[in-house]
Order: structure tokens, then sequence, then C-alpha cells
């Protein structure tokens, strides 16, 4: 007689796995496959009718100043971040992990700015830089916070700077603590038998536990550095003297501004390959010195 056969084990994980993966192609895999065709068109976002124009849009933003210097804001001002978060949000962590009185009070006030908006956070941070810094600088006479950072080509990168690492340091320290609490005790108590000092045990111990955390809040912040938006249109609008103006922000312009719309969609799988790349790169390159890789 034959054997019954067995039933499919893998099966109850291809259904449940089928509504992430319609999901996922229906807000994400169909809108970049119909993004990269219509970059390859001068459609208006509005007209019936386009023509196939090739990689004119592509060419054509490499050719643009403005695409320029959005790139070069967009790149300076993600450098600054993540270095900022990531030594922010780790110094956090370490704080919130050491035995302190109220450790569970301040872990909710300094994850209360992630929970807000990006615009909301941008319009206070703008009234902050308006109304309430020059005072302070003509009340103390500190003649550099006596204007509007916002309104000086040269320092108002600085202005939406604060105000992404003031939101954008609680998310990260979140994942940093984690795995701050999953670094075994053991190690450290051996460590101080063996006379190690602090800093000695914060790089060979905690440091190669963090390495997954910190791959992860690279990607996540460099990301958001990329895609700055809501702060620049909430603070700035692209100004002074389109001193702020970042890759997402052109990109928005010329969309729904300009109606533009398939140069905009080029520009943003031009975005896209460098998000996608430079993830690619830091991942690969930290998962080699995680603990137990070679």
């Amino acid at each position: 007689m034959r054997k019954p056969k067995s039933p499919n084990k893998k099966m109850p994980f291809y259904i449940m796995s089928l509504p992430s993966l319609v999901l996922y192609s229906f807000f994400f895999g169909i809108p970049v496959v119909s993004g990269v065709y219509y970059s390859l068109t001068d459609w208006d976002g509005m007209s019936k009718s386009y023509r196939f124009i090739g990689l004119d849009n592509y060419l054509n933003s490499f050719q643009d100043g403005r695409f320029w210097n959005s790139f070069r804001f967009t790149f300076q001002y993600t450098f600054i971040l993540v270095a900022a978060v990531i030594v922010i949000s780790l110094a956090i962590a370490l704080l919130l992990n050491a035995e302190i009185k109220a450790k569970g009070f301040f872990r909710s006030v300094y994850f209360f700015p992630a929970v807000l908006s990006l615009i909301t956070v941008g319009l206070i941070f703008n009234q902050i830089f308006y109304r309430a810094v020059p005072q302070l600088g003509e009340r103390f006479g500190i003649e550099c916070l006596q204007s509007n950072l916002l309104g000086n080509p040269q320092l108002a990168i600085w202005g939406i700077l604060i105000t992404n690492i003031w939101q954008g340091a609680a998310m990260p320290a979140i994942v940093f603590l984690a795995g701050l609490q999953s670094v075994p005790k053991d190690l450290y108590e051996a460590a101080t038998i063996d006379g190690a000092n602090g800093i000695q045990k914060f790089r060979f111990i905690t440091i190669p536990f963090l390495i997954p955390m910190l791959s992860i809040n690279l990607v996540l912040v460099v990301k958001s550095g990329l895609t700055v938006f809501d702060y620049i249109v909430a603070m700035t609008d692209g100004g002074p003297g389109r001193a702020t103006e970042s890759i997402a922000y052109i990109i928005y312009q010329q969309g729904f501004r300009q109606y533009q719309f398939a140069y905009g969609v080029a520009q943003s799988i031009i975005l896209l390959i460098i998000i996608v790349f430079l993830s690619v790169i830091q991942t690969k390159l930290l998962s080699r010195k995680e603990v137990g890789q070679q």
C-alpha cells in the first residue's frame, strides 16, 4: 500500500506570507516599476499623452546645476546627521542602561519626540529659531544668536540639523539599548577580574555586540538623511536662496510644482539607487565585524 503523502510543511509559511507579498507588491513593487517606465518618458503628470524619450531625463539630471547643488547639500546633511545621531543615541543608551534613579521616567521623556510628526516638530522649531533664540541672544549679548538661524544661507542647514537630531536620536537609542541589554554580564565580570578598565570593556566587549544594532541604525539614519523633506518644507521651504534644497525637495518641486513629473521620477530613481548601494555596502562592511565573524 502507498503511504499517504505527508503535508507540505512549507504551505502554512506561503499562506501566511501571501498577504504581505500582495501588499508589498501593490504599494512598492508596482509603483517602482511604473516609476522606471515613466522616467523614460516626458509625461507631465497631467496629460493623457506622452512620448518615450529614453534616458534623456537621467542625462539632463546629471547636467542640471540645481540637482548637483541639492546632491551636495543632501550628502553634507546626511554625513553630519549620521555622525551626530549615532554618537548622541549611543550616549543616551549607555546612560539609560546604567543604574540610575527614575530610569523609567527618563526613558519615556527622551522617547517623546519620536511620537511627534516631522512637520509638527519642524513648525515648532521654526518658531523657536524665529522668536525665542534671537531674544535669548539679545538678552545674553550673544551676537551669533541675535538673528534667525534659518535666514542665513550658511547656517540654515544647522537649524534643520538641530531639529532632526533632537527628534531622530530617540529610535536609534532604543535599538542601542536593546543591544546593550543583550551583552552577557559574565563578560564584564571576567574582564574586571582580568583588570580591564571601562574604556577597554567598551571597546572589546560592548562595541562588538553592538555592531548589528549599529548596522541597523546606520541604514535608518542614512536613509533619513538622504530623503530629508518634511523639515525643509516646514522650516525653510528650500531657502534662503535655495541653500537648503535637498534631493527629495527638488523631486517634489519638479513633479508637483513645475509639472515635470517624469523628470522628477528619474531623479527619485537615482536617489533610490544611491540609498540601496550605500545600504548594501555598509551592511556588508559591518557584518564582517560582528561577534563570531571572521
